[in-house]
């Protein structure tokens, strides 16, 4: 079971995958999107989808700090709702307050510099929120 983790801005998309003990997440890449204009990157994810076998999906959800949902909260909910439809496999919204913050320090401190951070720092967020859900499960 091969489960892939998102983490939707409104430029781009970070995507992370499960291995298939759905143990670890391994970040794969950053989709370049364009939420206003609805380029959502969906024929890339639907190549993700087929290629690893994926039954389940896990977006970020970026809810306000005292639990309310904002607009970024609502945009998640709304995209969740098109990934269900489109590729017909459960989608799990995921708390994933501070998560970029999270992955900007650890890159950081990994001594990236800021244009190698600005590339990866998406990928990085899918892989915390991905990884965040695989340990719940366990």
């Amino acid at each position: 079971m091969r489960i892939l983790g998102l983490d939707l801005g409104t430029k781009t998309l970070g995507v992370a995958l499960s291995d298939e003990m759905g143990w670890t997440a391994q970040g794969i890449e950053t989709i370049k999107i364009n939420e206003a204009e609805g380029d959502l990157g969906l024929a890339r994810l639907s190549e993700l989808i087929k290629d690893y076998n994926v039954d389940k999906i896990v977006l970020g959800f970026p809810k306000n700090m005292n639990g309310t949902i904002g607009p970024r909260g609502e945009a998640s909910q709304t995209f969740a709702k098109l990934l269900e439809t489109t590729y017909n496999v459960p989608v799990v919204l995921w708390d994933e307050r501070l998560t970029t913050m999270a992955a900007e320090k650890m890159l950081i401190a990994a001594d990236v510099s800021r244009q190698k951070r600005k590339k990866v720092i998406d990928k990085m967020a899918a892989v915390m929120i991905l990884q965040g859900y695989l340990d719940s499960l366990n």
